[in-house]
């Protein structure tokens, strides 16, 4: 699946590919064992077939998404604006992303999670599984 995330990228404008080039870089490395694709048109990443990570473009930037990021407690996170466990936060250049940030975010991507994997099965209710 990588050459599908290369292609998502070269998409880009030099700037916002930039952004998403570093951010694939460090989250390979902080989630070696997550599964990563493209997932509706945007790259994710998976541990045990939920999805835990991702980014795509904005209008305003690249988002960064947690999936379970509302249950990480950080105020550098936005919550989504639907009812689910969504955070995340939006970068407009390179120099924003704070690898320290990061680090914590991946590694509490792989300590709490919500099983999404099911939530269609569940008529859209969430729970937990780490």
């Amino acid at each position: 699946m990588r050459s599908t995330i290369e292609a998502y990228h070269a998409s880009l404008p030099k700037g916002e590919q930039e952004i998403c080039i570093t951010l694939e870089g460090i989250i390979n490395q902080y989630l070696p064992k997550a599964e990563s694709k493209i997932w509706h048109a945007h790259p994710v990443w998976f541990l045990d077939e939920n999805p835990v990570v991702g980014y795509s473009k904005l209008k305003g930037g690249i988002r960064l998404l947690f999936w379970s990021g509302v249950s990480f407690e950080d105020d550098k996170l936005k919550p989504g604006s639907g009812k689910f466990k969504d955070a995340s936060i939006l970068y407009t250049s390179v120099d924003e992303i704070k690898l320290k940030d990061l680090k914590s975010w991946l590694r509490k991507a792989k300590e709490i999670q919500w099983d999404y994997k099911n939530v269609v099965k569940r008529k859209g209710v969430l729970i937990r599984l780490k």
